[in-house]
């Protein structure tokens, strides 16, 4: 094996990546409303053990607690997702709790000198939406233009990195035609459709 020293380019980050539906947990509380997976969980043999994200890795309340081991850890960046359903529950008016939870996020990472990386929608459309058409209806789209520009509104002064859409090609085919992400269909068409409907 090779003991020669490793160097990485100048400006690379080290850095760690997770999705709000994964580890935030609190899926009901101070005004979180049904996702896609949330309603996707419920549905019998769709999830390995029925296994939900209720709980997951309660991150909603640990955040400091993670922040602090991500420190201990020596990451530089953070990649988070903010939940759709948090910040404007069944796509509606804006949660000020939701919006408080990824103010109070963000500035612990600054604190701890890593750097905050938003995705804006890592699959969790909020079920309200999906029960209107999802991202089958081009109204989804005007109702994801809205809740970024909210976020943007409250994180746009000490978040500088965004990502609109984690992996495109999951929240539309393989949730609309694949059928094994939420919302679970199986249709050809509506995987197209919701493939181009995202801005």
């Amino acid at each position: 094996m090779s003991t020669t020293p490793r160097t990485f380019p100048d400006g690379f980050l080290f850095g760690a990546a997770t999705a709000a539906f994964q580890i935030e947990g609190a899926a009901h509380e101070d005004g979180r409303r049904d996702s896609i997976w949330d309603a996707f969980c419920r549905v019998p043999g769709a999830v390995i053990n029925g296994d939900d994200g209720e709980v997951a890795t309660d991150h909603y309340h640990r955040y400091a607690g993670d922040v602090a081991l991500m420190k201990r850890l020596g990451l530089q960046t953070y990649r988070f997702s903010t939940s759709w359903s948090r910040v404007r529950p069944d796509g509606g008016p804006v949660n000020p709790a939701g919006i408080d939870f990824y103010q109070r996020l963000v500035d612990e990472l600054l604190d701890a000198d890593i750097l905050p990386w938003l995705t804006l929608y890592h699959w969790d459309l909020p079920q309200a939406l999906q029960e209107k058409g999802g991202w089958t209806n081009r109204d989804t789209a005007d109702r994801f233009t809205e809740y970024a520009l909210d976020m943007h509104d409250a994180l746009g002064d000490r978040v500088s990195v965004w990502t609109t859409l984690n992996e495109p090609w999951c929240s539309s085919f393989l949730s609309y035609t694949a059928g094994i992400h939420a919302p679970g269909h199986y249709s050809a068409g509506e995987g197209v459709a919701a493939a181009h409907r995202p801005p």
